[in-house]
């Protein structure tokens, strides 16, 4: 982060104590450690695909900071226990609903799994909208650029997942994109 200059807002948000799932838009992979070194209250858990944990040296460093693989395209019951036990356990956890990191700097479609985790994990859910981290490390880039425009990341305030699920899954899914989308909206405005 010391090359990069960081905009961070809503850290209020973050509930010190307890599981909380944070659930965030996917653009690089520069996400995990902006989002998670933006929280000095405590540590943050990562689910990563599957792939990234075939490359030894970086298969170690990932799982040294609490990364849990997941397959892509299939459900992974599996990966979706360890994170609820987590949830469980008070561990702050780092989801990206959209499944991999954008192609094109835009906001996907969230994924049905994200829906299990809210029915099963005794948790807070707290949005996170992240803006200019495509622009430093898109996908079709081997290394990030040194030298860009500001980063930010915007937490949003908690949402209950009793609340979210109010109207059945699909409806939490489309409330928790439209609040990642808009609080996106708000980081793209600090940069």
């Amino acid at each position: 982060m010391i090359i990069y200059r960081r905009r961070r807002r809503g850290l209020e948000n973050v509930p010190k104590h307890g599981g909380v799932l944070l659930v965030a838009n996917h653009q690089s992979f520069f996400d995990p450690p902006l989002i998670g070194c933006s929280l000095s209250t405590r540590d943050t858990d990562f689910l990563a695909r599957g792939g990234l944990f075939d490359f030894k040296p970086f298969a170690w460093f990932i799982t040294s900071l609490n990364s849990t693989p997941i397959k892509q395209g299939a459900g992974d019951a599996g990966a979706m226990k360890e994170i609820i036990k987590r949830l469980n356990e008070k561990k702050a956890v780092l989801v990206f609903p959209e499944g991999s990191r954008t192609d094109d700097g835009t906001i996907q479609p969230f994924a049905r799994g994200i829906s299990v985790l809210l029915k099963r994990a005794n948790c807070v859910v707290v949005p996170v909208g992240i803006a200019g981290v495509y622009d430093l490390w898109p996908r079709h880039r081997k290394l990030p650029r040194l030298f860009t425009r500001p980063i930010a990341v915007v937490y949003g305030e908690p949402l209950e997942t009793k609340d979210l699920l109010e109207h059945g899954p699909d409806a939490a899914i489309e409330i928790l994109q439209s609040r990642v989308e808009a609080l996106a909206a708000q980081a793209e405005s600090l940069r």
